[in-house]
């Protein structure tokens, strides 16, 4: 199977395509979220993973537009313990590091760490696993990279500092991405939707309450401009079921009071 990724080898998103898929998978590498819907339309990938949500740093709001966008349909997600690491060239020392490159999304969970050393100039890039192995190829001494053990155990580098990250139950949520239409399983016990209401009072509240009456677990709810509205707000929510024909009432329940209502994804929810 041709699985797309954000990042490189050694990168938490391959680290996931592993869990879910097994090793025996053909990784496709990327750079960019952005670029990822085009791998699928031009099929040189089956199916993408991506970050959708941390338990520190909140929701990838633009990644829930790509989604949209690009028509993508969600196939499945994995939630993944996330354990940053200061890595560099081996024999070196923390007091030896001037600069440490990594995402944002790493440079946000790892800040309080740095506070101990206002020395290191810290320095957003595109990918964890992509600076680690530009040190190693580079042998770029006096630099440092967050990154995952696996980063450090592909480029031969040292782990300098361990679990660097600012609260050690760190989480981040991915999703398993298509362009197939979506196929309605009674095994699915989990669903994510699009839709957006009226200006009518209440009517955000008359939708909860619609999932409530029928026995769906709401986990989670975003909300998002839509762009060419102003002050009008889509929402993104995802919500648990024990019965597919509750899910179904509920849908069909809800279709009758929102403007439009978009069904994401039917699957199975992830082990956290």
């Amino acid at each position: 199977m041709k699985v797309a990724i954000q990042g490189i080898k050694g990168s938490f998103h391959h680290i996931v395509a592993e869990q879910y898929f097994g090793k025996n998978i053909d990784l496709v590498e990327s750079l960019s979220f952005s670029e990822m819907p085009d791998l699928l339309h031009n099929k040189t990938a089956e199916v993408v993973i991506m970050a959708i949500e941390n338990s520190i740093a909140g929701a990838i709001l633009p990644n829930y537009a790509l989604i949209d966008e690009h028509q993508l349909t969600i196939c499945g997600e994995h939630h993944l313990s996330i354990h940053h690491n200061l890595i560099g060239l081996k024999g070196q020392s923390i007091e030896e590091i001037k600069e440490v490159y990594s995402h944002p999304m790493a440079l946000l969970q790892c800040h309080k760490f740095f506070k101990q050393y206002p020395h290191i100039k810290l320095i957003e890039d595109k990918d964890t696993a992509l600076v680690a192995k530009r040190i190693q190829d580079q042998k770029l001494e006096g630099v440092g990279a967050i990154a995952s053990k696996l980063a450090s155990e592909i480029y031969n580098l040292e782990i300098l500092a361990p679990e660097i990250q600012t609260i050690k139950e760190n989480s981040t949520r991915f999703f398993i991405l298509t362009n197939s239409e979506i196929k309605s399983s009674v095994s699915a016990n989990k669903a994510s939707i699009k839709f957006i209401t009226s200006h009518e009072t209440g009517s955000l509240a008359l939708v909860l309450t619609i999932l409530a009456k029928h026995n769906l677990n709401l986990s989670k709810i975003q909300s998002m401009p839509v762009i060419e509205t102003p002050w009008k707000y889509a929402f993104f929510a995802d919500f648990i079921f024990d019965s597919y024909a509750d899910y179904y009432n509920a849908i069909n329940e809800i279709k009758g009071k929102v403007e439009t209502l978009k069904v994401l994804g039917e699957y199975n929810k992830g082990k956290r």
